[in-house]
């Protein structure tokens, strides 16, 4: 097989890969809930069953989360560095989150919305306790908690908001919000008091709640991940898709663990305590219109006069590895680079590293092609010496192609002579393209997961790595490499058919990374020029020896 042809199945069985899996995401089976649909769900009372152990959410915290309800229930406005959210003090979840640190879109004031309130693209975060006395389930519905104030602003390194509440029987629950300084994660504690005259038994949970339809996946060339996944003391890290969650409810035992959704760069956690024995589950809306992923703790009972507390961590941020691996085992791989994670994990460490040095991304990537292509450099050289003796062998298969004209049986008997004869493999030059491709692809998920790739500027009018050229400039220059490139292989097809393939095949890579990130074109771009080089001086190093190439 030819090197060039290898090039060419090699792209097209990747772009393949695209179109599959696009078609997962237009053709799988979707729940289909149309805008009004999704609202009257939110108004029926078959909504509650989202929360765990049968315990019901009144249907008046569904319809308008942020609004006032009844029992004097109200938001409260929460301001850290990093966060600004609205929580609800009727059951105190957090039905807004917006991220102080990101923007919406380059350059832009409004800061990215994770959490968010509005019945269309519903997605809030929901904890409580229930159990036989727990708050939550209460027959008169959730709890409404008591604050001190409407608003809090951090200050200095912790900021602490809590939430007050007592039964009529004497159980006294503080729910606090901690939060700190740079941190996207904020631990949710409950201290509880048992004034009553029998022991309480009451149990933690917490689940995160979305809309699922109403809010973009990615396209062909960005296949980015929008759905739920956990993680168990066995697993790691699984998806749980949408359309799992509404075929079949997931319910995992496991110590530790954790629940999340994912949104391409960002990604809100429920972390429960890591020593506990704690249940993962799932529900799906009657219609379909809703998913939700949470988990309930360990029943804890305490004796009259007695107090306990339980806690649990929520982070709402962006997919940083360093941050999401410290506070769970599993929770960094959200980051997800599929089934060539330990190939793009060090790549990633290695960018990090140099970019830490030279401030830019581009130039990182600039810097970290040098690298991979400078170790590759002898399966390079290996390749072009094959296409150098392919080439040379061109007078030869001309003169096989004259002597046996359309007899394709006898040509292809006398080129595998004439490659025996004169010691040439004619598939030496395809083991560092295969080579390459899994880098490629490696680099491919890095950029297209990696958070630090969000609004990287590079230079001019690249002010974005993480998504295209808005020029392609990038995709054009990077067309015209490969047709230089191409020139200097061996053209040792000899179906016309095929060598037109070849011939527009630049053409058709460059139509193809049109749509890929700028910083994944970057990288072939340089490499392709990295190579065109390396080639020359491969060449005529042959020549030198006396090797006719040209």
């Amino acid at each position: 097989m030819e090197s060039q042809r290898s090039l060419l199945v090699i792209g097209l069985l990747f772009v393949s890969f695209l179109l599959w899996q696009q078609w997962q995401v237009d053709y799988s089976p979707k729940p289909v809930a149309p805008p009004q649909q999704i609202i009257n769900d939110q108004q029926q009372a078959d909504v509650n069953s989202d929360i765990p152990a049968g315990q019901d959410v009144p249907a008046s915290t569904i319809v308008n989360p942020v609004a006032a309800v009844a029992n004097d229930a109200k938001t409260i406005r929460i301001s850290t560095d990093t966060l600004e959210l609205l929580i609800n003090t009727k059951g105190g979840d957090i039905v807004s989150a917006n991220l102080n640190d990101f923007s919406v879109t380059q350059g832009s004031d409004d800061t990215f919305s994770l959490l968010r309130p509005d019945q269309a693209t519903l997605y809030i975060a929901q904890s409580g306790l229930i159990g036989t006395d727990g708050p939550d389930s209460s027959k008169d519905g959730r709890p409404v908690y008591q604050t001190t104030a409407d608003s809090y602003v951090l200050n200095g390194e912790e900021l602490v908001v809590p939430l007050t509440w007592q039964s009529a029987d004497g159980i006294a629950v503080t729910k606090s919000f901690i939060f700190h300084a740079g941190k996207h994660n904020v631990e949710v504690k409950y201290d509880i008091q048992n004034n009553s005259e029998n022991p309480a038994n009451i149990q933690q949970y917490a689940q995160l709640k979305q809309a699922v339809e109403g809010q973009k996946s990615g396209g062909m060339f960005m296949p980015t991940y929008r759905g739920s996944a956990f993680s168990t003391a066995e697993t790691r890290y699984e998806k749980y898709t949408f359309d799992d969650i509404d075929e079949s409810n997931l319910r995992k035992v496991t110590q530790g663990g954790w629940v999340a959704m994912l949104e391409h760069y960002f990604v809100s956690a429920w972390i429960p305590p890591e020593q506990e024995q704690n249940t993962l589950f799932t529900k799906s809306s009657s219609n379909g219109a809703y998913a939700t992923i949470g988990y309930t703790g360990q029943p804890v009972v305490i004796e009259p006069g007695q107090q306990a507390s339980i806690s649990s961590e929520l982070y709402l941020g962006p997919k940083n590895q360093d941050a999401l691996e410290h506070l769970a085992k599993g929770l960094d791989l959200t980051v997800d680079y599929g089934i060539l994670w330990w190939i793009s994990q060090p790549l990633f460490a290695l960018l990090k590293f140099i970019q830490s040095f030279v401030g830019n991304w581009g130039v990182a990537i600039i810097i970290i092609t040098i690298i991979v292509k400078g170790a590759m450099y002898p399966l390079t050289k290996a390749q072009y010496v094959s296409m150098g003796k392919m080439r040379a062998l061109q007078p030869k298969m001309a003169a096989l192609k004259e002597r046996y004209g359309d007899d394709r049986q006898k040509m292809s008997q006398g080129m595998m002579e004439l490659y025996k004869k004169e010691k040439v493999n004619p598939m030496g030059g395809c083991f560092p393209l295969l080579l390459q491709m899994p880098i490629f692809l490696a680099l491919y998920y890095v950029f297209l997961e990696s958070v630090e790739f969000r609004h990287a500027e590079f230079f001019l009018w690249i002010n974005d790595l993480s998504v295209q050229d808005p020029y392609y400039v990038l995709p054009i220059l990077m067309g015209a490499s490969m047709f230089l490139l191409q020139k200097l292989n061996p053209a040792t097809v000899q179906d016309p058919m095929q060598q037109k393939i070849m011939q527009w095949m630049p053409v058709m890579m460059t139509v193809f990374f049109l749509w890929f990130p700028a910083g994944l074109v970057l990288y072939w771009l340089v490499s392709n020029l990295i190579t065109i080089t390396q080639a020359k001086i491969i060449y005529a190093g042959m020549e030198k020896k006396g090797m006719k190439i040209k």
